[in-house]
């Protein structure tokens, strides 16, 4: 196999993974992924290294001794389980079909520049989630009432904070504070409504359950190093949602409002 070719199936290979993930998706599921594409072109021997921030593929092939080894850095993430699963539905096809690396490379071209739903559904579902949440932990049908646009307001700041790619510590604890000054105002502005509830629904919006998920299933499948390294961002993440909500109700304590 020329080492032109070899190079065009690895970075079809390494485009897959990396839109896997960015997208959220476990690192054994994309080492796998990108093994799979390639072994299914004829290279004989494929060694992927994955972790949360990059992903490591060294190719060679038996006939003669074209050895290909291509770095690719994993700048942001986001959880996206459509993509993965067409991205799955892709591996799937390149490699029981004749599909040629063009083909394949457009596909996941299409695949990437995909846009979810749109922004507004996405708003609102927020909302309702948040809200739901709230009945959840205790809240009245008054606390569902507020939830709904506060839970709408901290997405809509989520998003926009995520438009001038402020990091996840920062936009948490924002979102957060938002929701903990809205909680409160509403709390003392109408008896039947408690804070807590209302600010518990929308930090839920925010909790990373997928990266502690995925933190999990990587110990499990052996991937030590993205196991600590998710494991770590999830537990930075709860910090800042708790920090944001609690100097908020910290301040509002100091200044004469509720009780803690």
């Amino acid at each position: 196999m020329e080492k032109k070719r070899q190079k065009e199936i690895l970075m079809l290979a390494i485009r897959a993974g990396n839109i896997m993930m960015k997208s959220g998706a476990e690192i054994y599921r994309v080492e796998d992924t990108i093994e799979r594409i390639c072994k299914s072109c004829g290279i004989d021997y494929v060694n992927v290294f994955a972790t949360p921030t990059g992903i490591f593929v060294s190719t060679d092939n038996e006939e003669a001794s074209n050895t290909v080894t291509y770095i690719k850095r994993v700048k942001s993430s986001e959880t996206d389980l459509t993509k993965i699963s067409r991205v799955n539905a892709f591996s799937r096809s390149f490699t029981t079909t004749d599909m040629t690396v063009e083909e394949g490379m457009k596909i996941l071209d299409d695949i990437a520049d995909s846009k979810p739903y749109p922004f507004w559904i996405r708003a609102i579902s927020a909302a309702v989630v948040a809200a739901c949440f709230s009945l959840v932990f205790g809240g009245a049908a008054a606390d569902f009432a507020v939830t709904l646009p506060v839970g709408f307001m901290c997405y809509i700041l989520s998003r926009f904070l995520e438009k001038y790619e402020i990091n996840f510590f920062i936009r948490g604890f924002c979102c957060c504070a938002l929701a903990a000054f809205c909680a409160l105002v509403a709390s003392a502005s109408f008896g039947a409504v408690s804070y807590v509830p209302v600010i518990t629904g929308c930090i839920m919006l925010f909790v990373p359950g997928v990266a502690i998920t995925n933190s999990i299933r990587d110990f499990l499948s052996g991937n030590m190093l993205s196991g600590v390294a998710r494991l770590a961002e999830a537990c930075i993440i709860g910090v800042s949602l708790a920090a944001g909500a609690g100097v908020i109700i910290e301040i509002w304590y100091m200044i004469g409002g509720v009780s803690l």
